[in-house]
């Protein structure tokens, strides 16, 4: 991992009329670390990804990406990173590997046959990329998604929520995704609400509710805010679960 700061964030601001969505939000990811982004529905995560992606502009505050200012350089913003949304935006009239040579030849890159082919080994799509997307199953969508965003090899990639609506052999197979991406030195941006999720994957979590972020670190160290565990038949270390609630102050157990 690289001591390099790849995405800065200093008190950026959004409202929509009188809803104020973001109210300050700070953090900074390492490069070729993962990042996640955990809180609750309506906590502002993807608008603070939008923000980031050049598609929305904040309202005060500053965000560099790659070095880049996202208001003052968007187009070399958008040169530096790749987003991938909720929901995975494949052709699925077109096999995998027909979606992916039409992404590279949109970038106009040079053999786009060879770039499609590299990229079905690398996420284990070989097999698959003759089918139409439409057979494919949740996590092989999701997967040939995240391949597509990675065309043009972006140092960057934001991942919005990428599990949502997978079982759970879908999810695992976008976790080892996503620890592939970042084994290769990408950086990732994760916003997620399970919070096995940022259990599993992250190198750091930053707890976002109400429009700011309320606590980050490391799973060890946001695990230490709560009192040490007591010794009874069995000693119990506090769960992310356990952090996330006590720090919000929410007695439900389900963040949805």
């Amino acid at each position: 991992m690289s001591t390099a700061t790849a995405v800065r964030v200093t008190g950026i601001e959004k409202s929509f009329k009188q809803t104020h969505v973001l109210r300050g939000v700070d953090f900074e990811i390492a490069a070729g670390s993962i990042l996640a982004l955990l809180g609750s529905n309506g906590a502002g995560k993807t608008t603070l990804i939008r923000i980031l992606s050049t598609l929305l502009k904040a309202d005060n505050g500053t965000a560099t990406v790659h070095g880049f200012d996202v208001a003052e350089q968007p187009g070399d913003v958008r040169q530096a990173i790749s987003l991938t949304g909720q929901f995975a935006a494949v052709d699925e009239v077109l096999t995998g590997r027909e979606n992916l040579i039409l992404v590279a030849k949109l970038r106009h890159l040079k053999r786009p046959a060879a770039i499609a082919d590299e990229l079905l080994a690398r996420f284990s799509l070989t097999e698959a990329g003759k089918r139409k997307a439409s057979t494919y199953s949740g996590g092989m969508r999701r997967r040939l998604d995240i391949a597509m965003s990675l065309i043009g090899d972006p140092p960057i990639i934001f991942l919005d929520e990428p599990t949502t609506g997978l079982d759970p052999e879908g999810r695992n197979e976008v976790w080892q995704t996503v620890k592939q991406l970042a084994g290769r030195g990408t950086t990732v941006l994760l916003t997620t609400q399970y919070l096995d999720e940022a259990e599993q994957l992250a190198d750091r979590i930053a707890i976002l509710h109400k429009g700011t972020i309320i606590q980050h670190g490391t799973l060890a160290e946001l695990t230490k805010l709560l009192p040490p565990a007591k010794k009874e038949y069995v000693e119990k270390q506090p769960s992310l679960e356990d952090v996330f609630l006590a720090l919000i102050g929410d007695t439900g157990k389900e963040l949805s």
